[in-house]
């Protein structure tokens, strides 16, 4: 029999669940107490505030839900073609209720300015993972970019959508339009409106 996971570690995990699948503002620190079955003095040992939790909560996730994204991308090819079932994989899990940045962005906008931070961060790492798995080109930043932005629209789509098909196959017209051909059309030029 496996020894159980030190206080910390079962405080933090059961708030992952319950912040993730309940809410922040949803989930009291009494709850994440009693389920994770510590004393109340030892969870104010391991985090003094519930700000505190937040912000381990987020950081967590970000090295979980990355660690997941890039080896789910190299599963399916390592090339454009698998950001739509790498994320097939993450709207038909039972669990999923979206991204937990954008939701915790939602719940607590400017509160705590380290959601903020930290959601900023997670978005330009998960970019960056996109980028990746794009050909070199001037472009690659942009188009990583707009595919990052593609992404969470279909997150957010298939977190209300009764399927996320309809947001699945949205996001792959989104990538082959930006990189059907490989190459990117310039924007349109600014011309001065004539009076």
């Amino acid at each position: 029999m496996a020894p159980p996971f030190p206080a910390r570690a079962r405080i933090l995990l059961t708030a992952h669940e319950l912040f993730y699948r309940d809410g922040i503002r949803a989930t009291g620190i009494d709850r994440v107490i009693a389920e994770s079955g510590v004393a109340k003095l030892t969870f104010y040992r391991h985090f003094p505030s519930k700000n505190e939790l937040v912000r381990e909560f987020l950081e967590y996730r970000h090295r979980r839900w990355m660690a997941w994204f890039v080896d789910a991308l190299q599963r399916h090819g390592g090339n454009s073609k698998a950001l739509v079932p790498a994320l097939a994989e993450w709207f038909g899990n039972g669990d999923y209720r979206g991204c937990a940045f954008i939701n915790s962005v939602g719940e607590l906008g400017e509160t705590l300015p380290e959601v903020m931070e930290i959601t900023r961060r997670h978005k330009q790492d998960m970019a960056d993972a996109i980028g990746k798995l794009l050909p070199a080109s001037r472009q690659r930043k942009r188009q990583a970019m707009d595919l990052a932005l593609a992404v969470d629209g279909a997150i957010v789509r298939a977190q209300f959508d009764e399927s996320p098909e309809a947001a699945l196959a949205s996001l792959e017209r989104i990538r082959k339009s930006l990189l059907g051909s490989g190459r990117s059309a310039p924007p349109p030029a600014v011309r001065p409106m004539r009076s």
